[in-house]
């Protein structure tokens, strides 16, 4: 394993690749990805449901 922070990190997880909202909103599809599930049309659609009844803080169910 190497020392050097920047190798460390030189590869993109799931996990890297999803929005908490700090920087921009969250989409449905970044709400399904936190609960750990695959985006289905379904999921996606309760998603849009749960930002629109709870806003972006739907996603602190899932991410701390």
């Amino acid at each position: 394993m190497s020392d050097d922070p920047e190798k460390t990190w030189a590869f993109k997880t799931a996990d890297s690749a999803l929005h908490t909202g700090a920087e921009h909103s969250v989409d449905p599809e970044d709400l399904v990805m936190a609960s750990g599930r695959d985006c289905t049309p379904e999921l996606i659609e309760k998603a849009r449901k749960a930002l629109e009844e709870h806003g972006p803080a739907a996603v602190e169910r899932f991410l701390p």
